[in-house]
């Protein structure tokens, strides 16, 4: 049988003060992951501002993890892009080092497509991979794409390309989609996006999480994600990130966790969170969690 998925840390992106990708805090940053219950690391999904990450970039950060040490089978690679030909490129060019898994995004510009189209679309980017397309787990998240991905969608993908669809994250954060995802489709790798349901998930046959609270907290997800154990702390404190835009916090939380302000740095359309709301959102963390805040 095939080795679970396990938990993938959906890794936060570190920017220097000129704007620029400070690989050796991304090299810091998985490693850490890796060591503390992590089976892989994603680069460059919506915690790590994938959208705003180029190709240039994405090439000079993967080879830097390889070098250092961290083998492309622990890396998964995200893909948030609206062009068939820009979402080829991008995940040819980490199939080539051979990472993991491509976890790939919906074209998210246009609002309110079909299936038809989004089927399309899906098929597009496998036919531009031709040979080299494999290990391909769409990306289910609305809130921030708008754009659904529904259960008879997935379906009709994992029909017709059945040797590139393995699996899907969602993260709607909508249990009953979950649910149902799970009772359809649950020979695939379905991984839970939304750390408060993903040990109820995974008891009913979720294979992991691709998590953004995994870099603050990956011993706690990890017994979420692979052994279905419900933490309420972790549950509790998604709902207290919720309440600020996720990204930028998820960076304060970093930042006072390393001591280390550069984690604050976010790229533009982002913005970094207030002191204020950075100061309220680690107290409610450190009460949470003490050991980790101290």
């Amino acid at each position: 049988m095939k080795e679970s998925f396990g938990l993938s840390a959906a890794l936060a992106t570190p920017f220097d003060a000129d704007g620029e990708i400070a690989i050796p805090g991304v090299i810091e940053q998985a490693k850490h992951c890796l060591a503390n219950g992590c089976k892989s690391v994603t680069l460059f999904g919506t915690t790590g501002e994938g959208a705003s990450i180029g190709m240039q970039e994405r090439k000079q950060v993967l080879a830097a993890m390889i070098a250092a040490g961290i083998t492309p089978q622990q890396i998964v690679m995200g893909v948030l892009v609206d062009a068939a030909e820009d979402a080829a490129a991008q995940a040819a060019q980490a199939l080539a080092q051979g990472v993991r898994n491509i976890l790939l995004a919906p074209p998210s510009y246009f609002k309110n497509v079909s299936d038809d189209g989004l089927f399309k679309w899906f098929a597009a980017v496998f036919t531009m991979l031709g040979t080299h397309a494999r290990d391909v787990i769409v990306y289910n998240i609305p809130s921030v794409t708008m754009v659904p991905l529904s259960i008879s969608l997935v379906g009709r993908l994992r029909a017709a390309f059945p040797d590139v669809v393995v699996g899907v994250k969602d993260s709607s954060g909508d249990w009953p989609y979950t649910e149902e995802l799970l009772k359809t489709h649950g020979d695939l790798i379905i991984l839970i996006g939304d750390e408060r349901h993903l040990a109820r998930g995974v008891r009913l046959g979720g294979q992991g999480a691709i998590s953004g609270m995994a870099n603050l907290l990956p011993r706690e997800v990890q017994a979420m994600a692979e052994k279905g154990i419900d933490d309420v702390n972790v549950e509790r404190f998604v709902e207290q990130l919720l309440s600020h835009p996720v990204i930028p916090a998820i960076k304060a939380i970093l930042a006072r966790l390393t001591e280390d302000d550069s984690w604050l740095a976010v790229r533009p359309p982002l913005v970094a969170l207030n002191s204020q709301d950075s100061d309220t959102l680690f107290a409610a963390f450190g009460a949470l969690f003490r050991a980790k805040a101290a």
